[in-house]
């Protein structure tokens, strides 16, 4: 039975990739880039608000929702490759698009031996890929945290002229009781929406 650590889960957020989709934050990460925007899903233990959820009942989730694919955010997804290529696979059986956001690039994840990074890379449409450097923050391109990272599409299910690549960076505030959370990226120059009391799956 596998297993996920996970920072924050969001069923439905349309800031973290094209269209409607399901958000996953994993808990952990190798690196440490300066000014990383979630510096609490650093560290491998798990934190307040952090929790353990079986692959199978995420694409359970995933099926019941009406989204056109998940998103993988962390943490560093490639740091927990095996349970998320299961996870990736699965959104793909189940007809949905996989996007990665990872401080590796696309040529140390082609390089690694490592088999689950091959099937995770495998299982994904579209990645965001290069550590993150505040002093270069991106303030115009879609998804896009700093200057140096790129946007990779790895299969044909996207064009890179669909217009949704190219439209205003939005971050969504979510009140849920008195926790308060953000996802998309970046700040600045960004579309705000809020929601209210979204329930999780």
């Amino acid at each position: 039975m596998t297993e996920l650590s996970l920072a924050m889960m969001i069923p439905r957020t349309e800031a973290e990739g094209p269209g409607l989709r399901m958000a996953l934050w994993v808990q952990g990460c190798p690196m440490r880039c300066a000014g990383c925007c979630n510096p609490e899903m650093l560290p491998f233990e798990r934190g307040p608000g952090a929790s353990t959820r079986r692959v199978t009942e995420l694409l359970e989730s995933l099926r019941g929702l009406d989204v056109e694919g998940v998103s993988l955010l962390g943490g560093e997804p490639f740091a927990h490759d095996a349970p998320l290529a299961e996870l990736a696979e699965g959104a793909r059986a189940l007809g949905r698009s996989v996007m990665v956001f990872s401080g590796y690039t696309l040529e140390e994840l082609r390089a690694s031996p490592r088999p689950d990074t091959a099937r995770l890379l495998a299982a994904t449409d579209l990645l965001v890929d290069g550590r993150y450097e505040a002093s270069r923050q991106s303030t115009s391109r879609r998804w896009i945290g700093s200057d140096n990272q790129r946007l990779h599409l790895l299969t044909d299910r996207y064009r890179a002229d669909d217009p949704r690549f190219t439209a205003p960076n939005q971050v969504e505030l979510r009140l849920r009781g008195d926790a308060l959370t953000v996802s998309g990226w970046p700040l600045f120059g960004a579309r705000r929406l809020v929601k209210r009391g979204e329930p999780s799956p």
